[in-house]
């Protein structure tokens, strides 16, 4: 089961400066102006063993504060909607406001893990101010300096205490293969499409205590589960921006699947959003299978196919070792071969290489072509090769100075690899450990 926390509070209060934190990044743009994060950022986060996808729900300002109300109320509800665990900022510093009691008024009515963060707590002058915010009714306080990480510790305990640890089992083995992307790409046409011969054939499985998560795809040759998207899935009637939505429910799907058909709309172009889908899926370690639709929209010449994959390939790079598959799924042309590359990946990333390979075929190619390089006079030497039995392709270099193997050294081996097996449309997992 995958599990999604969600940081919400009014402007300024430290979301941004948490989510970095949490994230061990710096993609959130931290600044002392109110409402500076305009695009949402999500990412992936673990604590103890147990991992969960995190999101800073911050909101945009476009005026007054009538506005600031109305976009942070809008992205509370759909907090509430989606996340397991919420964790609601607020600001020691400039104490109890109207608009943090309108938060928490939201809070109390949801039957979700709210958990009030009281941040900015840097130094002791702060500690008798906390307690004003239990007024909010919201129970226990965890007071924490974003900057600084004090107080994190017991923050993020209490955040995976409920969490399951390690992939979601599915016991019935079927692929499991998730359409997602920005709004209005085509996905809902796309599996309208697909599933519309004979609704019969198509039965929802009961995946989780949610909604069900899975729905039964058997026709044509094909058998695997739909991960349920938003295109799938009822939406609930919350007066919803799309962009933010959208990725909840993307990064709710890419969990559960195997693989993902990221649908592109070929109109628009690859767009920031898309990159940002991409990235997720690729950090998930999914499958992917990137879907270029309404190119019967798309004024062509020569060259203008592969012009297009070529612009995709370049922006995605490095693992750009992907399928792409132009669709108009209106006038349905090669929506089954989608399905055919989806299958594919999926074989792709379930293989096994066999020991033998690794230390004989790959072991030779890697110590001819481009032996791992020398520091400070020390030779890294490589001594074996294996491949951890994880649900995609993770593999083990055991070598004497693993703390001198750098990052285009291990590209090199990657490529490799992708010469000599077929890992397209696959994330691999390269580490190199003391023997």
């Amino acid at each position: 089961m995958s599990n999604i926390v969600a940081i919400v509070g009014r402007p300024n209060v430290g979301k941004s400066t948490l989510f970095n934190r949490l994230t061990e990044t710096r993609k959130a743009i931290v600044d002392e102006t109110s409402g500076v994060t305009r695009d949402r950022q999500y990412g992936k986060s673990d604590w103890n063993g147990k991992k969960f996808s995190i999101i800073d729900t911050g909101g945009y300002v476009m005026g007054g504060d009538d506005e600031f109300e109305e976009e942070i109320r809008k992205q509370v509800q759909l907090a509430i909607e989606e996340a397991d665990v919420i964790l609601f900022l607020v600001d020691v510093r400039e104490g109890l406001t109207p608009m943090d009691e309108d938060v928490a008024e939201m809070l109390r009515r949801c039957n979700k893990k709210v958990l009030l963060v009281v941040n900015k707590v840097d130094d002791t002058k702060q500690s008798p101010y906390i307690n004003d915010f239990y007024a909010l009714g919201l129970g226990e306080l965890y007071p924490i300096a974003g900057i600084s990480g004090s107080g994190t510790g017991d923050l993020l305990d209490e955040v995976v205490k409920d969490f399951d640890e390690g992939e979601e089992d599915v016991t019935d083995g079927l692929p499991r293969i998730a359409v997602v992307g920005r709004p209005n790409v085509g996905k809902s046409s796309f599996i309208n499409t697909i599933t519309n011969q004979d609704r019969n054939i198509v039965t929802p499985i009961a995946g989780t205590t949610r909604d069900s998560i899975y729905t039964r795809y058997n026709m044509f040759g094909f058998d695997f589960n739909f991960v349920d998207t938003a295109g799938l899935r009822k939406k609930q009637k919350v007066s919803e921006d799309l962009e933010f939505y959208s990725v909840m429910r993307s990064i709710r799907a890419i969990e559960n699947s195997d693989v993902c058909i990221l649908m592109l709309d070929a109109s628009q172009g690859l767009e920031q959003q898309d990159l940002n889908i991409f990235s997720l899926v690729q950090r998930n370690n999914k499958g992917i299978v990137i879907v270029v639709n309404k190119w019967d929209l798309v004024e062509k010449e020569t060259n203008t196919h592969k012009q297009f994959e070529d612009l995709i390939r370049e922006r995605i790079a490095p693992f750009n070792d992907v399928p792409i598959i132009f669709t108009s799924v209106i006038n349905k042309q090669r929506i089954f071969k989608v399905l055919e590359a989806a299958r594919q990946v999926y074989e792709n990333r379930s293989q096994r290489i066999p020991t033998s390979q690794l230390n004989g075929d790959l072991l030779t190619i890697v110590k001819e072509q481009n032996p791992p390089p020398s520091v400070k006079g020390k030779w890294v030497k490589i001594k074996y090769i294996t491949q951890l039995p994880t649900p995609y392709p993770q593999f083990v270099f055991f070598c004497n100075l693993p703390q001198y193997v750098r990052d285009p050294y291990k590209r090199f081996v990657e490529n490799r690899m992708r010469e000599m097996w077929n890992f397209n449309g696959v994330p691999i997992s390269i580490y190199f450990r003391a023997k």
